[in-house]
């Protein structure tokens, strides 16, 4: 079977849940049993959206090759159970490049660059290597159809139509459908314009996702069907969910799978979604509740830690469990009022970057620890609970990271200077360096120590593979001390750098190196998270 191209674009504006269109497509295609893959298309020039502040874009991704990635590549891996790669996300600035050294190194003969034919050409290379080997790819484009940077790549989508034909290439646009409160309407004209945008460049899509706040009529969607040139059943209607997860079961009952499958040719496809629906119930209806603290400091936006909030829902799901999450600004938080954590189940310390908010973290750490609170570290939440234990415990007070104070007497967390990644390729790194290109970033193996906690987390797994990104180690000159006054290396690296840590006289303490949120699924919840759930449930309050 020649691999078919399902392109979802975007119309009216942003933020209208492309990304969660697109898993859930992808999703119900997998269930069904074909083999499936998707790529999304990010049209800013940045090369990648790794050195762009979380505030600026929300969470940086990290794909097991290593790559940095868009947030919708976590919704992608997240929705399909599956890993995906570096190719799965390519920007404008990815494409301009490569044309860029193809023509330095003279592969164009000499000839004039242009947006037509080799930028697209580019990107339509781009879009077929992803799709060898698949029945079905889906293609996410960023950004909303009339932004000036999307042009070539709606170019490419016709190309593609019109070269591969009808019957392999489907247009899908996710549109807006505004609730006008005063007039007590629902408006299909910016949805009518989009597509008119569209057509105008010479693609006419084939189904109408309708994000709308409410449901939609027959008779709104025969209007939405005949003005926009689709089959009357191939407006499907995207309405407001309780869980994102629930929206391929949505889909599902609205029919888009007819639609696909009519569009293409098929016969009737018909997904297994029994476990998801299972589980799905679980998240809008569960059993018991409980509160997590999460103390972090990108709280002005929390698509910052997207990956690490739907992990808690996945673990959260799987143990019949709400998670309602207490946010806690580490920048405002003090031993003044410290009281604010009094009420939670269990302590989460998220990763970040920079001495802003360290302090409050460092609190919150103190508090877990001293009141036997479950409590799980991740990254930087690892490196602040070494620093708090060798200050408050070990009593050396200037244990410090040299990311705070490069000029620090006792660095407990330092740079490798001559790391070797995970491709075998020596980086040099310096506290000067540049922020691009010099983390450990991707997947490693960690060696887990038989008698802790983290090992039985991960079902007695000797050694597992979790994703990294940052530039920070724990200093293996201060193990000894840490182990002799209670905390002991659970998990290492096997060029022993520090991977896990955990206090032995304390019901779950555990702090991790690595970012296990990037593995975690609604149907295969990460186990550390899901233990760090598990324990916070027993510790209800």
């Amino acid at each position: 079977m020649q691999s078919k191209y399902l392109f979802v674009t975007g119309g009216v504006l942003s933020s209208l849940g492309k990304g969660i269109s697109s898993s859930s497509i992808a999703t119900l295609l997998k269930a069904a049993g074909f083999k499936v893959s998707i790529l999304k298309i990010d049209p800013y020039i940045n090369v990648d959206p790794g050195t762009m502040s979380p505030l600026e874009h929300g969470e940086v991704f990290v794909t097991a090759d290593g790559a940095e990635t868009d947030l919708d590549i976590g919704h992608y891996e997240r929705f399909l159970d599956t890993s995906l790669e570096k190719s799965n996300n390519f920007t404008t600035g990815q494409v301009y490049l490569s044309v860029i050294e193809n023509e330095r190194q003279g592969k164009y003969l000499g000839k004039t660059i242009q947006v037509v034919p080799h930028i697209v050409d580019e990107i339509k290379y781009r879009i077929k290597e992803v799709a060898k080997g698949n029945d079905f790819l889906v293609v996410e484009l960023g950004g909303t159809v009339g932004d000036i940077e999307g042009m070539p790549y709606l170019e490419a989508m016709r190309q593609m139509k019109h070269e591969l034909g009808f019957k392999r290439v489907i247009s899908i646009h996710v549109t807006l459908i505004p609730y006008i409160k005063a007039a007590g309407e629902l408006k299909t004209k910016p949805t009518q314009h989009s597509v008119q945008e569209l057509r105008r460049i010479g693609i006419s899509p084939q189904i109408i996702l309708a994000r709308s706040e409410k449901p939609l009529s027959k008779d709104l969607k025969k209007k939405l069907a005949l003005s926009c040139d689709v089959d009357d059943d191939s407006v499907i209607v995207a309405e407001d969910a309780k869980s994102i997860y629930q929206c391929p079961l949505n889909f599902l009952k609205e029919g888009v799978l007819n639609a696909i499958a009519r569009h293409f040719g098929m016969e009737n496809i018909t997904p297994n979604m029994d476990d998801w629906d299972v589980l799905v119930k679980k998240i809008i209806s569960p059993k018991n509740t409980i509160s997590i603290g999460f103390v972090g400091k990108y709280l002005d936006l929390k698509e910052s830690y997207k990956s690490l909030t739907e992990a808690l829902v996945h673990a959260g799901a799987n143990l019949d469990t709400r998670i309602d999450i207490k946010w806690i600004d580490s920048e405002k938080l003090s031993q003044e009022n410290i009281a604010e954590l009094s009420d939670v189940d269990g302590i989460l310390i998220p990763g970040g970057f920079g001495s802003r908010g360290v302090e409050g973290k460092i609190c919150a750490i103190t508090y877990a620890r001293e009141n036997k609170i479950p409590f799980l570290g991740i990254c930087l939440g690892m490196q602040l609970a070494i620093l708090e234990f060798l200050r408050n415990v070990v009593q050396i007070k200037e244990a410090d990271s040299i990311e705070f104070n490069p000029n620090t007497k006792e660095p407990a967390i330092y740079l490798i200077e001559d790391f070797i990644d995970q491709n075998g390729q020596a980086q040099i790194r310096t506290h000067k360096s540049p922020m691009g290109g010099t983390m450990r970033l991707g997947e490693y193996e960690c060696i887990l120590k038989k008698d802790s906690v983290i090992y039985q987390s991960y079902n007695k797994q000797e050694v597992i593979k979790e994703r990294h990104r940052h530039r920070y180690e724990a200093n293996p000159k201060y193990k000894p001390m840490l182990e002799k006054y209670g905390m002991f290396v659970s998990g290492e690296s096997k060029n022993q750098l520090i991977e896990a840590v955990e206090i032995k006289d304390h019901p779950f303490f555990v702090a991790v190196q690595f970012h296990p949120e990037f593995t975690s699924r609604l149907k295969n919840p990460n186990l550390i998270i899901l233990d760090f759930v598990r324990q916070s449930l027993k510790n209800k309050k």
